[in-house]
């Protein structure tokens, strides 16, 4: 017999495997956004001095993160008094809300079929929706680029990342899997919203950015590691990371691209434009092949063998504590 831990993990890997995040059903990430939002203005409109709003960052960061693992924790506890399957399915339900990986698909999808049909326009019209660089004028290899950039980039802090940490919670007794995954989710959305190095949110923001990068690293460095074992080609994988993802800002978003693109064999970054700005990223991995729509669903693939082989035996393992 499975474990509750055990059936919690492969029913919500199945959810967002098949369904993803319906559109028009709420999901934690509005309601983290929306508190986000909100403190924010607050914050800048009664706050005037950097420490302040660098005092006000640490708490926004703490307590969004504390109190959506909380929150998480208290509504699964709440169910599971009504009856033990309550309990299994709000958690699933829960957890897979911290999965992207159907979501990243479709995205992916929804760029890919006009472009490979010839509309240009529709295809940048479908981009704009998922990436914040200008997209009117790209052309085909551009977008391209832009796709392969936002799955792997996200494949770590939107997919493996919150298997991480839900995996990690689910060998902890009295804890389970969604609230740490929930929490993690909680840190990935608080730099995505507030983490900038510029105003309004350079103050406000600091301790988020710092507090993703420092959550993301160890998950990150396993993905880099999986999916080098995976492309059959490891120690080709890891130098080509160590010798590009390093030029990257960021410390964690450039080694999982850098992964991808080596065990690709293509080659990602370059210039970006930013409300008619251009802002150079480093270019990472060697450009043996052009991009292609091929690529991109090999990237998919891999992330999806990466979250199988992290959860399958887990799952294992988790069934043999409690049989013990």
């Amino acid at each position: 017999m499975w474990s509750n831990a055990a059936s919690v993990l492969a029913i919500a890997a199945s959810l967002d495997f098949l369904i993803g995040d319906p559109w028009g059903w709420p999901h934690p990430v509005q309601g983290m956004g929306w508190l986000i939002a909100r403190y924010g203005e607050l914050a800048r409109k009664i706050l005037q001095s950097p420490r302040c709003l660098r005092v006000a960052g640490i708490g926004l960061g703490l307590g969004l993160v504390s109190g959506s693992g909380l929150l998480g924790w208290t509504l699964i506890a709440a169910a599971r008094t009504l009856h033990p399957l309550a309990g299994i399915l709000s958690e699933s339900i829960l957890l897979a809300s911290c999965f992207a990986g159907r979501s990243l698909r479709d995205a992916a999808t929804e760029v890919l079929q006009p472009l490979k049909a010839g509309d240009l326009g529709q295809a940048r019209v479908a981009l704009s929706h998922y990436v914040g660089r200008d997209t009117e004028i790209l052309a085909e290899p551009e977008i391209l680029r832009a796709v392969l950039e936002t799955v792997t980039e996200n494949a770590t802090d939107g997919v493996l990342a919150p298997l991480f940490y839900g995996l990690i919670g689910a060998m902890i007794p009295g804890v389970g899997s969604a609230p740490l995954a929930l929490a993690y989710k909680a840190a990935s959305t608080l730099d995505s919203m507030v983490g900038y190095r510029t105003p309004p949110y350079t103050d406000l923001g600091w301790f988020s950015a710092r507090m993703d990068d420092v959550l993301t690293w160890v998950p990150c460095r396993l993905v880099v590691g999986t999916i080098a074992l995976l492309s059959g080609r490891p120690c080709q994988v890891w130098r080509l990371c160590q010798r590009d993802a390093p030029f990257d800002p960021s410390p964690n978003s450039g080694w999982s691209e850098c992964a991808y693109a080596a065990a690709l064999n293509v080659q990602v970054g370059g210039n970006n434009w930013y409300q008619g700005i251009a802002r150079p990223k480093p270019l990472l991995g060697d450009p043996i092949e052009k991009i292609t729509p091929d690529h991109i669903y090999r990237a998919l693939r891999l992330t999806r063998s990466c979250f199988l082989l992290w959860l399958v035996p887990m799952i294992g393992v988790s069934n043999w504590i409690t049989a013990r």
